[in-house]
């Protein structure tokens, strides 16, 4: 199995990749998500793994939009990684002396309170990823300098860890869609993910759109809207629902989306993860 992600090594979609594919996996890594997704298309790799939702800053919107505008593959695994962040400098560095700190803008968000209370005057500058932001560092000569990134990208690329677990939340986690040519099929525990535009111009047209999803007693986990990128204040609705695309009720209710909705994209399904298992490793910190 080969599955690519957003490099370089030591990123969180790296750990993701492992996740999905194994030890054993070939794993290639490219510089933005647009190149992952390309990659599966291509036939460079099997798989393609991307964020799409963290915990604490919610949608990760570059990758959403790629997924509705710019590629017909489709959703065939999900891979949830809860997250630590560490604050890596150079070698003698410390806290006080730190003018700069460099991450990838989802990493830089998720760790907004420790750098204003303890970083206030630092820049931040966003990156490409978390692992190229640790290597930056590690391998540049400016002690000035600090990245955030995962405990695994300092181990590879060096430097010190000036802080650890350095996120708001330590129920920080980061959901990964697995891309490929085909969804998966039915196991019985299955999420569907998919999107739809409606006429605007009409009224209740968004409650008729989902009327039928609550008739038959189908549960939505997740409702996201992103702009269509065409006229002001049209937006696609982006809606994780469980179930498989293949159900019965779940195809008869989208038999009827189909012929309300101006646009409708199934953008695959597949098995639930079973994110249950991480409540014993993740304390939820609300408040503190």
């Amino acid at each position: 199995m080969s599955v690519a992600f957003l490099g370089p090594r030591g990123t969180n979609s790296e750990e993701a990749a492992l996740q999905f594919g194994g030890e054993n996996a070939e794993l290639k890594e490219f510089g933005n998500f647009a190149a992952v997704l390309s990659a599966v298309e291509t036939g460079i790799a099997e798989y393609g793994v991307i964020p799409v939702e963290n915990s604490i800053e919610g949608p990760v919107s570059m990758a959403l939009d790629l997924l509705m505008n710019e590629t017909q593959l489709m959703l065939c695994a999900e891979v949830v990684v809860p997250i630590r962040h560490v604050l890596v400098g150079k070698e003698g560095a410390r806290l006080e002396d730190i003018r700069t700190v460099i991450s990838h803008p989802q990493a830089l968000a998720q760790c907004r309170r420790f750098l204003d209370r303890f970083m206030p005057n630092a820049e931040q500058v966003a990156w490409m990823s978390t692992g190229g932001a640790v290597q930056e560092v590690a391998e540049g000569d400016d002690p000035t300098r600090a990245a955030i990134g995962p405990a695994r990208a300092q181990q590879l690329y060096g430097g010190v860890v000036l802080a650890h677990d350095i996120q708001d939340s330590r129920s920080n986690m980061t959901r990964f869609m697995v891309m490929g040519h085909q969804d998966a099929e039915p196991t019985g525990d299955d999420k569907t993910f998919l999107a739809f535009v409606i006429d605007q111009n009409t009224p209740g047209s968004l409650h008729k759109v989902l009327e039928p999803f609550a008739r038959a007693g189908v549960q939505l986990t997740n409702v996201i809207t992103r702009p269509t990128k065409g006229w002001l204040g049209e937006y696609y609705f982006l809606i994780d629902l469980e179930g498989h695309r293949k159900d019965p009720h779940i195809a008869a209710v989208l038999d009827e989306v189909r012929e309300i909705a101006d646009v409708l994209k199934v953008i695959g399904s597949c098995p639930r993860f079973p994110i249950e298992q991480f409540r014993e490793l993740v304390t939820p910190t609300r408040g503190t």
